[in-house]
């Protein structure tokens, strides 16, 4: 049985990096160009990490979905990514920063790990700066901050309502260097479809050509995944339509033990669900809660004649109106984290306050905002996404107020990594939202950006050279070998297998049908009942998908549903993984709420006793309950207490 070793480096919480890069292996200069590197992934960390370990002097195969590398989810990032500078000089630090994504991660995420995250986040600034990314500047020229949920302090770097846009650009400008000079092998419109072994070590993978059909094998000495997070398990959810989990979940199935599956994110502000036949949601910046407050009506009765089109918002007098984050939690107010804010969102909402069509919506309002700084200040500030929302919705948000409503968003779960973000198979190593490792039960708004980039330009090269240090005599594995033979066997198989159905239904149908059992059951609230309820229905689904699919078409070129239909699968099984680790979790902390553990004020109720652990599950096959292994967290640094942001 594997055995879970986090790899934590000795010594002082502040000196366990800098001793684990002062005592790691190297490879000599020479060498590095006779060591292979594969990428899966070119979003902010696969994209950052590739062009680094390029610049280190490895060669490097990246693989991505897209025709380029220029559409990662990363750009849906809007608001800002967080550091430690202390621009403002409003009392932030490195510790500041760790101390408030550990306990906005409801003190479920590994201590070194958020350390080693704060620490590096200035770096990441100074490097982004130096690609020349377009952050905001005050009128002295010194980059400007803003606040994000969780914090009582400006650590929030950004470009307008485009960051993560521009950080993307300035990561794909070092990478497209790196191919342009050669060491990098830029592979487009690949999907792997499975990781290859040899000795128990990643040494390749296996990809199929999305415009050719065709089966490919590439070699290397170890594998880094970057390949995004899972949050398209929901179908709805702010994730673009071609997010998935797929190069995790056959990672998982060769090995690599899955982390904190159930930890998923749901956003409080999205544009909310409009119609039966939208394939995504919209996100609508947390920067958004700087200036904008949060209210529902008062009374039930104005809500309802809201709901009916008979009063606008704009006529509801402020007597009448709860702002009610304001209301609960008046320290930190509309910035109170993300997972605190979706479900006092849904209360409001299921106590039949909420606004919109449905009832399923709560008001953003910028008109106290506007009155004390001037309409041109918001535009200057928000202007495009409140464009986006004018054209998505058909409302001028300047004059009434924005509708908003929690969606599906991130996942803090991903496969289990350890201190030098390798899983539990040597040699593969997990990078950005792929991996598990720096967020804990919730994160904290601007940190996604935060980590990818840590990840990708300040930690793997340091990390995977360690690994590296001790093959630079192993042979490169031919691709004709019996691993790579084993490996296309067993995925042509699967293709052919699910070819072979010839149903009635199609693959968007059970897209749509594994994302309400998720929402419906593994969603904001979460109960014994329903996640067992949720567990046979998946199995149920699961049996229905690959009895009665129908996917048109053969496996001679391009064909989109077949590639649907691999993720669909994969999404399938993710759920019940996911459901089964929110059943065997009986506490609630962040993003994970079990409505029998709850406050009597309806907070999240934590067990450290029984449950301050990492949920690492191992993969036994398809119809076998997986194993559950248990990752011990232990805080010598900071007191762990019931998360509270109604005081400072």
């Amino acid at each position: 049985m594997t055995k879970l070793d986090s790899k934590i480096p000795e010594g002082p919480l502040a000196e366990k990096w800098t001793n684990f890069k002062a005592h790691q292996n190297l490879v000599n200069p020479a060498n590095k160009r006779k060591i292979d590197i594969i990428v899966v992934g070119t979003g902010l960390a696969g994209g950052s990490a590739a062009a680094s370990l390029s610049e280190l002097g490895f060669n490097v195969k990246v693989f991505c979905i897209q025709d380029s590398p220029r559409r990662a989810h990363s750009i849906a990032a809007q608001g800002g990514i967080n550091a430690a500078k202390n621009y403002p000089n409003d009392g932030d630090s490195v510790y500041r920063l760790f101390y408030d994504t550990v306990k906005g991660g409801d003190y479920r995420a590994r201590e070194a790990n958020v350390y080693r995250l704060a620490e590096v986040s200035n770096n990441i600034i100074d490097q982004c700066v130096a690609q020349g990314v377009p952050f905001a500047r005050e009128y002295g020229g010194m980059l400007d901050n803003r606040s994000f949920g969780g914090a009582l302090v400006s650590r929030t770097f950004y470009a307008r309502g485009q960051t993560g846009q521009q950080l993307l650009l300035g990561a794909y400008g070092a990478l497209s260097k790196e191919i342009k000079k050669g060491s990098v092998k830029m592979y487009t419109r690949r999907e792997m479809m499975d990781v290859v072994l040899k000795d128990g070590k990643a040494r390749g993978i296996l990809v199929r050509n999305l415009v050719t059909g065709k089966l490919e094998r590439y070699g290397a000495h170890a594998v880094l995944l970057a390949s995004g997070g899972y949050g398209n398990v929901f179908f709805l959810s702010t994730n673009a339509m071609n997010s998935n989990a797929s190069a995790a979940w056959k990672a998982y199935k060769r090995g690599a033990f899955f982390g904190h599956p159930s930890f998923v994110q749901i956003h409080p502000t999205c544009i909310p669900v409009h119609g039966n036949y939208q394939s995504k949601l919209t996100l609508m910046s947390e920067s958004l809660r700087n200036d904008g407050r949060i209210w529902v009506p008062k009374k039930k009765e104005d809500a309802q004649k809201i709901q009916k089109g008979e009063l606008s918002p704009v006529n509801i007098p402020e007597e009448d109106r709860d702002y009610y984050l304001e209301r609960r939690y008046p320290a930190f107010g509309n910035l109170v984290p993300r997972d605190v804010a979706s479900r006092a969102a849904k209360e409001r909402c299921d106590e039949g306050y909420g606004v919109g069509n449905t009832g399923l919506a709560v008001y953003l309002d910028f008109k106290d905002a506007i009155n004390r700084l001037g309409k041109s200040v918001i535009e200057a500030r928000y202007g495009n996404l409140f464009q986006m929302y004018d054209k998505i919705v058909d409302e001028n948000p300047y004059e009434t107020p924005m509708m908003i409503y929690p969606a599906i968003h991130y996942t803090m779960g991903g496969i289990w990594v350890d201190y030098e973000l390798q899983s539990t198979i040597p040699g593969l190593f997990v990078g950005g939202e792929a991996n598990f490792s720096d967020h804990g039960a919730n994160r904290l708004g601007a940190s996604a950006l935060m980590q990818g980039l840590s990840d990708g330009y300040f930690v793997l090269p340091y990390t995977m050279q360690n690994y590296l240090a001790d093959q630079i005599n192993v042979p490169h594995l031919d691709t004709d070998s019996p691993e790579f033979e084993k490996s296309e066997k067993y995925v042509q198989g699967n293709l052919d297998k699910l070819l072979a159905i010839k149903g009635s239904k199609t693959v968007d149908s059970f897209h749509r049908k594994v994302g309400l059992i998720m929402w419906d059951y593994v969603g904001m609230g979460r109960s014994k009942e329903g996640l067992e309820k949720a567990i046979e229905d998946l199995k149920s689904l699961r049996k229905d998908f690959w009895s009665n699919v129908n996917i048109p078409g053969d496996n001679t070129g391009m064909n989109v549903e077949l590639e649907k239909a691999v993720r669909v699968s994969d999404f399938i099984e993710l759920g019940e993984l996911m459901a089964r680790d929110a059943l065997s979790r009986n506490e609630s902390c962040g993003g994970h709420f079990r409505e029998e553990y709850q406050t009597e004020e309806g907070e999240a109720m934590r067990d450290d006793e029984n449950f301050m652990f990492v949920s690492a599950w191992e993969y036994k096959g398809v119809d076998e309950e997986p194993v559950l292994h248990k990752e011990s967290l232990n805080y010598e640094n900071i007191e762990v207490k019931q998360r509270n942001y109604k005081t400072a």
